[in-house]
């Protein structure tokens, strides 16, 4: 049986779903269509979450970009292929990197290469560097900022 909401009711569902999280325009969208609305409410809706700055797509695409690479340790790669899936501008997506330091995203780098590269046992030394560049890469880190990170690891030693 599918319980029926007023439209006021439904508009504070999705103002509530808003102030949880940081959503992209996207994710309101899918939870709309949860809801049976005609195009009409959807709009009013949609636009009442602007006004009120419910919904805000800088504001969301800065705080995905903060929580992927500080708390999961993603690279700018692999959180951009994921905000373009949200449907989020390159330009925008451009802009808000700068709410990553340049100076943590190699530390970040070179702190994946040492814990991921200390676990390799029984390869070579070329063999342990290949895996973990591959591995690096894989979470979405730029092959030449490795590159770089690694050439400073090599003049520490």
């Amino acid at each position: 049986m599918i319980k029926s909401y007023t439209f006021q009711e439904i508009k504070q569902k999705l103002v509530n779903y808003c102030v949880y999280q940081d959503r992209c325009h996207a994710d309101v969208e899918q939870k709309m269509r949860e809801f049976l609305l005609i195009e009409e409410a959807k709009e009013e809706i949609y636009l009442y979450l602007l006004k009120e700055n419910y919904l805000n797509e800088e504001r969301f695409t800065r705080s995905y970009i903060r929580g992927k690479f500080y708390i999961k340790h993603w690279g700018k790669t692999k959180i951009k292929i994921h905000l373009k899936q949200k449907g989020i501008t390159e330009k925008l997506i451009n802009k808000c990197f700068d709410e990553i330091h340049e100076e943590d995203y190699q530390k970040t780098i070179k702190k994946i290469y040492q814990d991921y590269s200390s676990r390799q046992h029984g390869l070579k030394e070329y063999q342990k560097k290949s895996k973990t560049i591959k591995y690096l890469i894989s979470r979405g880190f730029e092959y030449d900022k490795i590159l770089f990170v690694l050439e400073d690891l090599e003049s520490e030693i």
